[in-house]
């Protein structure tokens, strides 16, 4: 490997293969509760989850959404996915020099609208200008602090009810056999709606990102209990996030495909595209991990409220270290990999 390709940005196994070899090496070694050794969706240090996110999405403006409102968004959800409540956010700008501050009027816009959903405030930042074209447009660095939570405590008390429990924090780490695996709702929306807009796509059908804070979402439903591992599947989408699961928590997994939300336009461009929805990029879904004990009464949590009204069990975790398996809705069973980055680029 001589040269950055688009690819080890993407969030597949290109990508876990750069950071790894280079980022780890070099930058690794803290003593943090959680390190970034552990490449889960935060750090942990002292109690306090501590997430950094560079949002470089193209177009800037989508239907559901724009690059301000997605880089709130996506730092809070990986703040609140390992069980903390996100306290405040820095923004760091990196504009270029002609950006329409009509437009920079409408990113701010989107910034504050998801801040007041999800109950945080922009605290600090920085702002930069660089000539024109030494950038496309506009990048935007979020970073995020967050804290432990009593919701968080509540619901492991639950989980050691029915079985032991080594982490404090909900870590990707933390799976066992048995253990349901929960899809908040229809994957493959946020990645498929920027492609159709920035490539002119008209796939019949309404396609709009998903985009949202999820925070007071992950607050109800620790409150359930029986939660041991949550995630917002981004780059890479599912087959990522169970990939991640299995190789961290050394178990196998099998999911339904049959039980996996999609909606009908996702599917069809899928089709049309020869793209897998289970490979594309979320912005406002969870998928969650929960005891089989309470999984039922998680579910139903989800789906009484607006965000996981589509949600479904998908799978569940098997001791089969290492296999991710789809049984497929014609009967059939395959291997589902991790991707090697995401097949639409520059999502987020």
């Amino acid at each position: 490997m001589d040269y950055v390709t688009l690819a080890h940005g993407a969030g597949g196994t290109v990508m876990q293969s750069l950071i790894k070899k280079y980022f780890l090496d070099f930058l690794g070694g803290s003593k943090a509760e959680v390190p970034l050794e552990a490449l889960d969706d935060a750090a942990v240090v002292d109690d306090v989850v501590l997430k950094s996110d560079s949002h470089t999405v193209k177009p800037l403006f989508f239907p559901g959404g724009d690059i301000g409102r997605l880089a709130v968004a996506g730092t809070v959800n990986d703040i609140a996915v390992m069980g903390a409540e996100p306290k405040a956010l820095a923004a760091g700008f990196i504009i270029e020099e002609g950006f329409p501050i009509a437009n920079l009027d409408k990113v701010l816009r989107g910034m504050r609208d998801a801040c007041r959903e999800a109950g945080v405030y922009v605290v600090t930042g920085d702002t930069k200008v660089v000539e024109k074209d030494a950038l496309d447009q506009l990048v935007i660095n979020t970073s995020g602090i967050g804290k432990r939570s009593e919701a968080l405590d509540e619901n492991l008390a639950v989980v050691k009810k029915y079985r032991p429990i080594d982490s404090r924090w909900l870590l990707d780490s933390n799976l066992r056999k048995g253990d349901k695996i929960i899809v908040s709702g229809t994957v493959g929306d946020h990645g498929l709606a920027l492609l159709a807009f920035r490539e002119g796509y008209n796939f019949g059908g309404n396609i709009v990102s998903d985009v949202a804070p999820l925070n007071k979402l992950v607050q109800k439903l620790l409150k359930v209990g029986g939660i041991v591992s949550m995630k917002d599947p981004t780059r890479g989408g599912l087959a990522n996030t169970l990939n991640e699961w299995s190789e961290k928590s050394m178990v196998g997994i099998t999911v339904k495909e049959s039980r996996i939300p999609i909606s009908e336009g996702v599917k069809a461009a899928c089709e049309m595209l020869g793209i897998d929805p289970l490979e594309v990029g979320n912005e406002g879904k969870l998928v969650i991990a929960v005891v089989p004990q309470k999984a039922e009464e998680v579910l139903a949590a989800l789906r009484d409220t607006k965000e996981g009204r589509e949600a479904q069990i998908v799978g569940e975790a098997t001791d089969k270290f290492g296999e991710v398996v789809l049984e497929t809705s014609v009967g059939g069973r395959r291997l589902l990999p991790p991707p090697a980055g995401d097949p639409i680029p520059r999502i987020c």
